[in-house]
């Protein structure tokens, strides 16, 4: 696994725009090649504003939605359309108005019974469609470390299969389904998305030369080929 590299932006709004900015320059570079790329979205406030930059900077850009294929690391069983689903903002946002027509979104309750079976559906899905690996993993990470829907001491942290169900998620809802350890890290490129000052201290024990994936979840992910942390300066605050 590649060694992470560090970018720090002054804040959370150049963060986005670099983001977004580096992601359309390497789905353009795959689709040129005659690859079609395969990436893994995440929610979270910088997640949405990425989301919005992507809008703004893609008809500048030779990227074709059409050929990029979409997933995601985790999603909220909560019902289809919910503001709560990653998937909603991220339609709206960006996907929709871009023409993204190979969107692979996590069952919702009423797609599935529950968690379990969502999370075998999901599995099944990547079985099917996926690329053996995804080109780009997009994480945030919470202030208490955790990546996707993979929290600090969480039995879940342990699933080797492709995605797993959560249920008792200490933050709210309850119940999610995550890719796992295992499959987020067959990856090309892991890109950590991080802004707030709340995060520091979470940048800081993830990025520290020891440590435990099971008290820090964001330290048991990274790319194949590359590892990238994409901090604003105050998420950078601690290193």
């Amino acid at each position: 696994m590649a060694a992470p590299r560090i970018e720090v932006q002054p804040d959370a709004a150049a963060l986005a725009t670099a983001v977004a900015g580096e992601l359309l320059t390497r789905l353009a570079d795959a689709q040129a090649s005659g690859h079609e790329p395969h990436v893994a979205l995440t929610g979270g406030g910088i997640a949405e504003a990425v989301h919005r930059e992507l809008a703004r900077l893609t008809p500048g850009s030779d990227v074709d939605w059409s050929r990029v294929v979409v997933w995601w690391g985790d999603e909220r069983f909560v019902a289809r359309g919910s503001s709560d689903r990653n998937a909603t903002d991220a339609r709206a946002a960006f996907l929709d108005p871009v023409g993204a027509t190979q969107v692979h979104e996590i069952p919702s309750t009423d797609d599935a019974a529950d968690v379990t079976a969502a999370a075998a559906v999901y599995a099944e899905e990547v079985r099917a469609h996926g690329a053996g690996e995804f080109d780009v993993v997009l994480l945030g990470v919470g202030p208490d470390g955790h990546v996707a829907s993979l929290f600090p001491g969480h039995p879940a942290l342990d699933d080797d299969g492709i995605a797993v169900g959560v249920t008792g998620s200490p933050k709210p809802p309850p119940e999610r389904v995550s890719l796992t350890f295992a499959a987020m890290n067959r990856s090309r490129a892991v890109w950590f998305l991080v802004s707030g000052a709340q995060k520091a201290n979470a940048v800081a024990a993830a990025l520290a030369p020891e440590g435990d994936r099971h008290a820090v979840p964001a330290r048991g992910v990274s790319g194949r080929d590359e590892t990238i942390w994409f901090l604003d300066h105050d998420a950078a605050s601690r290193l």
